[in-house]
């Protein structure tokens, strides 16, 4: 018996939430006495899987085929699904990323597994069962599932752990040769373009984002400034990309992207609960709105009644003081 937990590796680099999900599956194997085992799919090199020892994992089944590069939610299915015969895995740990929850999914229906999405702690074991706790209700409320099945999946929200590392130890990286034949590659990829210059939004552990407030395209400098001079991605409410003032990519809420950053700050956002559903994970939450009864302040951790085109230099001002002194 064992722990599988399914690794993303890009452009050469663990995801930061692989290694988030790495290290509950690592704890789950922990608490269970087994072993933590993780799975990675395309080309990587293995000094780099190696280091996901530090997060807990034993071994690594890397299945070093450039033809894996490009991501299928089906064929990585059955490659997971394999992989996790062959390490005897009773639990299955993905991140709750876009690509994590395909894969979750389907694995849930080919092993008859019961799926948890977007555990935010570690589970309770009784016997054969666990119990995962998670958010509920656009994150206003959490609730416990129980899942009694033989084989059970759990996808961990992003930035729900903070994975603690043992320097120096490593993992075995065995080769994974899964039976695929030409009929599994159905999809074709053309190409790919990618973001560059810039720091995912899912990855990303501090995030500045502007909406409406900002009044047009042309005041996003001061954004880009405060967020580069922070080390920030940058974000945008669904209105702002709606009007392509910001692209799509930055879109963060119900119908964009969901992030968990230790930091989020909202400059010129209302905060309606569609907005909130996608960031209300964050650790902390710092709102700026010249509207002093704006929803946001309810959720906010800090809030400044001001407005933003006076307090965000000033803000930029401020950290280059305490950059300057430290």
């Amino acid at each position: 018996m064992a722990v599988l937990s399914f690794v993303e590796i890009a452009d050469g680099k663990i995801k930061k939430a692989s290694v988030e999900a790495a290290y509950y599956g690592s704890k789950v194997a922990e608490s269970l006495g087994t072993e933590s085992v993780a799975v990675v799919l395309g080309t990587a090199d293995a000094a780099t899987l190696a280091t996901l020892g530090e997060v807990g994992v034993k071994k690594v089944l890397h299945a070093n085929d450039a033809r894996f590069n490009n991501f299928d939610s089906k064929l990585y299915t059955k490659l997971i699904a394999e992989a996790a015969t062959t390490a005897g895995a009773k639990v299955i740990v993905a991140s709750f990323n876009p690509n994590g929850k395909l894969v979750s999914s389907r694995l849930s229906v080919r092993l008859k597994a019961g799926y948890v999405p977007g555990a935010v702690e570690l589970p309770v074991f009784t016997g054969n069962e666990l119990v995962v706790k998670k958010n509920v209700y656009s994150g206003k409320a959490s609730a416990h599932y129980k899942v009694a099945t033989d084989v059970k999946i759990i996808s961990v929200n992003p930035n729900s752990l903070s994975p603690v590392r043992t320097a120096g130890a490593t993992a075995a990286v065995e080769a994974f040769a899964p039976s695929v034949a030409d009929s599994d590659f159905t999809i074709v990829v053309k190409s790919v373009d990618k973001i560059t210059g810039t720091i995912p939004l899912t990855e990303a552990e501090l995030v500045v984002s502007a909406g409406r407030g900002l009044k047009g395209p042309e005041n996003w400098g001061m954004i880009e400034e405060l967020a580069k001079e922070m080390g920030a991605a940058t974000a945008c409410s669904r209105p702002v990309s709606d009007v392509d003032w910001r692209p799509h990519h930055e879109h963060v809420g119900q119908t964009g992207l969901t992030i968990r950053p230790n930091l989020y700050i909202a400059i010129g956002i209302s905060g309606a609960i569609q907005h909130l559903a996608g960031v209300n994970g964050s650790k902390v939450i710092v709102v700026i709105n010249t509207d002093s009864e704006a929803p946001f302040f309810k959720a906010a951790d800090y809030g400044i009644v001001g407005d933003a085109f006076q307090v965000v230099p000033k803000l930029i001002e401020e950290y280059k003081k305490f950059k300057a002194a430290h």
